[in-house]
């Protein structure tokens, strides 16, 4: 009973102090492929917020930053990601755009 309180006290301590980082993302697709790019997103170019937690702004900025990866080159031409933290919903970096345009996995559309 004990260690369960213990267990207990030290999830929510770790937890306390955790906000909502909301991730938003904007997909282009590449000419011809929308509906399968934009499918991840309800088949809209714009898909609903994600919610994650994170203790700090700066935590929000690096998984926001992970959301850029794009595993589908000739599929998705390139994300627009942003993102609010906290109560207040905060834009994180006064609103910029994680993924840098010159990204390597970023504009592999086939011609």
């Amino acid at each position: 009973m004990v260690k369960l309180f213990i267990a207990a006290v030290v999830f929510i301590s770790a937890n306390a102090f955790a906000e909502k980082c909301m991730i938003s993302v904007t997909r282009e697709a590449c000419p011809g492929q929308e509906k399968e790019s934009y499918a991840k997103c309800d088949g809209n170019a714009v898909c609903k917020p994600k919610e994650v937690e994170a203790k700090t702004e700066k935590e929000c900025a690096k998984k926001a930053t992970k959301e850029c990866e794009n595993a589908r080159l000739d599929i998705t031409k390139s994300k627009t990601i942003t993102a609010t933290f906290g109560e207040k919903a905060t834009p994180v970096e006064g609103g910029k755009n994680f993924c840098a345009a010159d990204r390597s996995d970023f504009n592999g559309c086939k011609k």
